[in-house]
């Protein structure tokens, strides 16, 4: 069994992310393709990132993918997370895994609306149907403008009742999740910057023109377990079952197409793809600042051989990573912006004068990105706080 040491899996990830000045990505695209697909439930953790792996992308640049070329698509994914993944990639997270997401959270509304006296599926489902008519008709709306044409989608319900955080919360956001689920409806263009959520609403077929065709569901997870070892291999099966979201039976399912190597990391068996043995080239010395959220950070279960013992400060108790200070394949700190707009920076452990100066242009290139914007990640961690403080 081949070893792969953990130097050379600091070098992949290096060039593979595009994280390297040497390995940076041409377009937003390419730089979304390196890492499979970009997080964005923090709307400021997409710009953040592909900037980071870009030389570098400007705002218009990556907002003329996001919304013109629409080369990039928001969707939900892996894990019920939301993602900007390139729009060929979106048939095979839609079949492989949004789909069932689907299908869950039809389970779980209806049984919600019956539990509270609303109304059961086929209420729902006039409601869905309803909704997506007035979408059409209007071409682009948000949520609250979509209420007004379908007044159902304003439907209270008691969320978490009894308990200190009890909440009344409208349905809309309900019936738009099913909607976005089933690849009905894209999220576009947000009313403000590029840190905005609030996002106006399309219907698929005309924001991405025919280009989300069904696929089923066995080859869409062989295709992306394979796109995900050929950015982040080599990795473990526990890996693969963590990012995708999936279980143990579905991975395994996968892999045996592949039929993947195994590798040894350091007493650990790992996987790459069949004909991804050979030892990956050091990479010049490189510093990043890369924001929450980042997928390089949530890419692997098993984090030892790039995060050390930092995790408690740079993490949130859900395990949501903060913005982070990476040195040669590595996090070796923290960052944050404050709100006068600096941007500050801590290492948790000596990296050397040479290191530390790489560092502090890495943090000199991002405020000059970032400019006048304010970002605030939307999980907050131990260091930002305190950085911020």
């Amino acid at each position: 069994m081949k070893r792969i040491r953990i130097d050379e899996r600091r070098a992949r990830l290096a060039v593979r992310h595009h994280l390297s000045p040497a390995a940076f990505a041409p377009t937003p695209e390419e730089a979304a393709r390196g890492v499979v697909a970009l997080h964005a439930t923090d709307p400021s953790s997409v710009f953040l990132s592909v900037h980071a792996r870009t030389a570098p992308a400007d705002v218009g640049a990556i907002e003329k993918a996001l919304y013109e070329e629409r080369s990039l698509v928001r969707m939900l994914g892996m894990r019920r997370t939301m993602f900007v993944v390139p729009v060929e990639l979106a048939p095979v997270i839609q079949a492989g895994c949004t789909d069932a997401i689907a299908t869950r959270q039809w389970r779980t509304y209806t049984q919600l609306l019956e539990q509270g006296g609303v109304g059961d599926r086929a209420w729902l489902e006039d409601v869905v149907e309803s909704t997506a008519r007035a979408l059409a008709a209007r071409g682009e709306a948000t949520g609250a403008e979509l209420s007004i044409d379908e007044p159902r989608l304003r439907t209270k319900m008691l969320m978490a009742e009894g308990k200190p955080y009890a909440a009344q919360q409208n349905i809309t956001t309900w019936v738009l999740f099913l909607l976005a689920a089933e690849g009905r409806i894209v999220r576009g263009r947000p009313r403000g910057t590029w840190t905005s959520s609030q996002y106006n609403w399309s219907p698929a077929e005309t924001w991405l023109a025919g280009r989300m065709a069904e696929l089923p569901v066995e080859p869409a997870r062989v295709e992306l377990v394979r796109r995900w070892l050929g950015a982040f291999g080599p990795g473990t099966v526990a890996d693969v079952k963590w990012w995708t979201g999936w279980t143990l039976g579905q991975v395994k399912l996968a892999l045996a197409e592949i039929r993947p190597e195994e590798v040894d990391l350091d007493a650990t068996t790992g996987l790459v793809l069949p004909d991804d043995l050979e030892p990956a080239s050091p990479p010049d010395p490189w510093a990043a600042l890369l924001p929450a959220l980042d997928p390089t950070a949530m890419g692997w279960s098993e984090r030892s051989w790039y995060l050390d013992d930092h995790a408690s400060v740079l993490f949130d108790r859900s395990g949501n990573v903060g913005p982070t200070v990476w040195s040669d394949g590595r996090i070796v700190g923290g960052w944050a912006q404050r709100g006068d707009g600096e941007v500050v920076h801590r290492l948790l452990e000596d990296v050397g004068s040479d290191k530390a100066t790489e560092v502090d242009a890495a943090a000199d290139r991002l405020a000059g990105w970032i400019g006048g914007v304010r970002v605030t990640p939307r999980f907050r961690t131990p260091l930002e706080r305190e950085l911020t403080a």
